[in-house]
């Protein structure tokens, strides 16, 4: 097997790095690490939301060079079929496509107002009304899917490129106290006690607090 290795930026604050990183977990990728510093120009940009590109997270397999959340999640799909990243059945699979990428692309009143930020916790947080829209569409989304697959995940019993894609709102819903419904919470509880979860929050949490303008006292 080809030695792989995924560049990702802080654990503590990159959403992107750990969807990727998810990605390769969930696949059964053996890879290591390559973490870029918050130091770095480019990867502070990224998590400042002031970059147009994302630097990370990217994989290298072999001569394969591939970057982004959803060229990942492709790929991986390509080389691991049996890992079950997108649903077998063509309607789910184009259901979990969509609603992958419209957290790709959008949501970005939900990313600027509630930064990944791991270490923190800020219970009594006001959610502005443009971040609320952008959480009520995420419940939606995680509502009706958990309705109709049963759960646990939100296409079942197997975890999802979906799944890796939602799992950073999780993180910032837990750290902002956002208030849900109950299958909602549930869901949201079910994919932080994940032992892939729990693997890079015990990672995000020995990461010094280094960017202040995302450790601010709201």
């Amino acid at each position: 097997m080809a030695k792989a290795t995924l560049s990702i930026s802080s654990k503590n604050y990159s959403s992107w790095s750990l969807r990727g990183w998810l990605l390769c977990k969930f696949a059964g990728l053996d890879f290591t690490e390559e973490l870029i510093p918050t130091n770095d120009p480019s990867a502070r940009a990224e998590l400042l939301l002031l970059s147009p590109s994302f630097l990370v997270p990217c994989l290298k397999h072999g001569s394969v060079k591939t970057w982004g959340s959803l060229g990942i999640a492709e790929y991986l799909n390509e080389q691991f079929p049996d890992a079950g990243l997108w649903p077998k059945d063509a309607s789910a699979r184009a259901l979990c496509r969509s609603i992958s990428g419209e957290m790709h692309s959008g949501f970005s009143n939900l990313r600027s107002a509630l930064p990944m930020n791991i270490q923190a916790h800020y219970p009594n947080f006001k959610i502005w009304a443009g971040a609320q829209a952008d959480i009520d569409r995420v419940q939606t989304i995680w509502s009706e899917r958990l309705e109709a697959s049963k759960g646990p995940y939100l296409f079942g019993k197997t975890l999802t490129v979906a799944d890796a894609m939602y799992a950073p709102v999780c993180s910032r819903f837990t750290t902002y106290g956002v208030d849900m419904d109950a299958a909602c919470t549930a869901y949201a509880k079910r994919i932080m006690a994940l032992p892939e979860m729990a693997e890079w929050i015990k990672g995000a949490k020995a990461e010094p607090a280094d960017m202040e303008e995302l450790d601010a006292e709201f």
